[in-house]
């Protein structure tokens, strides 16, 4: 475990003392609440097919954090449908460039 700042010392005090209080209205907790429960409730089956190369790779992810692989490739995707997980740019290059990379790369595969 890493060392903490004094603030966060401050706050783990707080807490452990029982100081501190919720701000939230119970109409805000009981919306947070239906929403947490929707964003975790699965009643969809998706079958994809995945190069065994990404499997592994997203396998030795979700061991890495301690959870199941389907759980992690879920985690993804709805970061991703819901704006919190945004796709990495490479600083050097444009995106002209990137489709050059790509189209050669397709070609070359053909």
């Amino acid at each position: 475990m890493s060392k903490i700042d004094a603030y966060e010392a401050e706050v783990l005090s707080a807490y452990e003392r029982g100081a501190l209080k919720s701000v939230a209205s119970r109409a805000e907790l009981t919306k947070l609440r239906a929403a947490a429960r929707a964003t975790a409730t699965k009643d969809r089956r998706v079958n994809i097919r995945l190069s065994s190369g990404d499997l592994q790779d997203i396998q030795v992810k979700a061991m890495e954090q301690g959870m199941p692989y389907q759980t992690l490739i879920a985690s993804v995707l709805h970061k991703y449908v819901s704006g919190r997980l945004l796709e990495a740019v490479e600083p050097s290059s444009s995106a002209s460039t990137r489709r050059k990379r790509a189209a050669s790369a397709s070609k070359d595969a053909a």
